[in-house]
């Protein structure tokens, strides 16, 4: 259950930071607003999955995913451009994280 509650709170990082951004400094209501709720969310699992999950794991896991999907999103979107380069990398990302979890706690 600790891995789910990470994986849920590493996507809920990707939404906190696009909303960070779209919020231009706080300036508009509702990105703010997203922004808070997913940051409390997205902390509040990732402290609940320390319980279970080592400090250095958990959070390299949280932030690989938050990460990699707030590239991939922007890419999608046209906020930032695509390459061959960037998608290699996010795969890379991607598969250093899921060795983690198949590394385990030994």
């Amino acid at each position: 259950m600790s891995w789910i509650v990470l994986i849920v709170s590493g996507c809920l990082e990707a939404v906190w930071a696009t909303a960070l951004g779209k919020s231009a400094g706080f300036t508009k209501l509702w990105p703010t607003v997203v922004f808070g709720v997913a940051l409390v969310l997205s902390m509040g699992g990732l402290a609940w999955a320390m319980r279970d999950i080592s400090t250095g794991t958990a959070y390299a896991v949280w932030v690989g995913i938050g990460a990699s999907l707030t590239v991939a999103y922007a890419m999608i979107t046209g906020d930032e451009g695509f390459s061959v380069v960037k998608m290699l990398l996010i795969l890379g990302l991607v598969g250093c994280v899921v060795g983690l979890k198949l590394v385990g706690e030994h």
